[in-house]
This record gives C-alpha cells, sequence and structure tokens, in this order.
C-alpha cells in the first residue's frame, strides 16, 4: 500500500507518536510525506519514507498530484 503522511505544524507531534505506535505495520507500506513531516517521522522512527517537498513548498501540491493519478492509497492528514 502506498500511503502519505501529513501534519500541519501543531500536529506533527501527533503523527511522530501514531508512527511510532504502528511503526512495524508502516515498515511493510511505501510511505510519503511533506518534506518536514516526512523528516522528523523518520528520525523518530527508523522508518523510510519518500519525503516530498514540504507542505508550504508545494508539498501538499506533490501529494495531490499523486492522489488525482491514482499513486497512493492512503492519505494520513493531521490539521
Amino acid at each position: 500500500m502506498r500511503i502519505a503522511l501529513i501534519a500541519h505544524d501543531k500536529k506533527k507531534q501527533d503523527m511522530i507518536n501514531l508512527c511510532q505506535e504502528f511503526k512495524e505495520v508502516l515498515s511493510k507500506h511505501d510511505i510519503y510525506a511533506t518534506g518536514t513531516t516526512g523528516t522528523l517521522v523518520m528520525g523518530a522512527t527508523g522508518l523510510k519514507i519518500n519525503c516530498l517537498l514540504s507542505g508550504p513548498l508545494g508539498g501538499d501540491q506533490q501529494i495531490g498530484s499523486m492522489v488525482a493519478t491514482s499513486q497512493l492509497d492512503l492519505i494520513i492528514f493531521f490539521r
């Protein structure tokens, strides 16, 4: 499964906590994330994450493009 992670600034720690809790499950999938969220989650969990641009620099749009072209199966978005 191809999963995207997005978290607004005040929710990044919540995303890290979720990924730590479900690290074993997530490790079996292809994970994509906006730049800052992906970097923080990788550092906290050791998960392999395909980091896109930071959200304000276009990462949200990159994920939107992946949705439009059926390249993602699931998005976890904390706002």
